[in-house]
This record gives structure tokens, sequence and C-alpha cells, in this order.
């Protein structure tokens, strides 16, 4: 997977994924990633927290908590499908089926999927309202 900025392509030798810590359908997607064989490295990181707020300043780090982020390691941001194409091309089982979503045959099921993943998160995440803590971001010291 390469991406650039003026037409310069950058390989990508790593990854971080921003994951939102509160959400059980990306917590669950979290652990999935872990276990598959990468051919490149993935640093599962939780959206908005200390640790994605040290690695990555300039951020919108509120943004992150709504739309799966992906970052590479030479400064490459994808977000949303963009994002979970990525994580599949990272992955030894998965990346010709990533390759496959890029195509103009397969950006429709991409997007679908992330449609989908975006629906249940909202069905199943606890309201956020003020004081409540299960939307507090871990590390954040919210």
């Amino acid at each position: 997977m390469t991406a650039g900025t003026g037409g310069q392509r950058l390989s990508v030798e790593r990854l971080t994924v921003l994951y939102d810590a509160q959400c059980s359908l990306c917590v669950h997607l979290r652990q999935w990633l872990m276990k598959q064989r990468r051919l490149v490295p993935l640093d599962l990181v939780p959206a908005a927290s200390e640790e994605a707020r040290r690695r990555f300043p300039g951020l919108d780090h509120a943004a992150t908590l709504d739309e799966i982020t992906v970052i590479g390691d030479r400064g490459q941001i994808y977000r949303g499908t963009d994002a979970w194409i990525v994580c599949l091309w990272a992955l030894a089982e998965h990346r010709p089926r990533s390759h496959w979503l890029t195509t103009p045959a397969g950006r429709p099921f991409a997007r679908a999927t992330v449609l989908a993943a975006a629906k249940y998160r909202s069905l199943t995440a606890t309201p956020c309202g003020s004081g409540d803590s299960a939307c507090t971001v871990p590390g954040s010291g919210d």
C-alpha cells in the first residue's frame, strides 16, 4: 500500500490503528487483528488516549473516536473505508482481498461493511451524557 502527497509515493512499513476502546465491536476487531499473521506490524492504540495524543499531537483526536483512523509510519492517514482496507492489506491472509476492495467492483462492498459497522456501533454504544464515565477514553485523564 502506498500513499503520498504531491504525487510522491510512500511505502508503509508500520501502521498504527486508533480504535475506540469503549466500543465492543472495535475492541473485538482489535483482538481479531492481534491474532492475525501480519505482513506489516500493527500498533493498536486507543483513540484519543494519552498515548495517541503523544504519538500524533497534530491529529484531531475527537474525530478518531467517530471514525477508525490508521496512520502510516511516514505520516499517511487513512480514515473510514480506506482505514479498514489498509488494515486488511497489512494481514497475510487478507492482502489479496484488500486489493480487490480497492477496485470499482470491490469498493461498494468495503463501503457497505463500514456503514454496517457504524450502524451496529450506533445501536450498541452507551449514550454519552454529562458525567457519564462510560464515555471516558482510557488514559485521557478525563
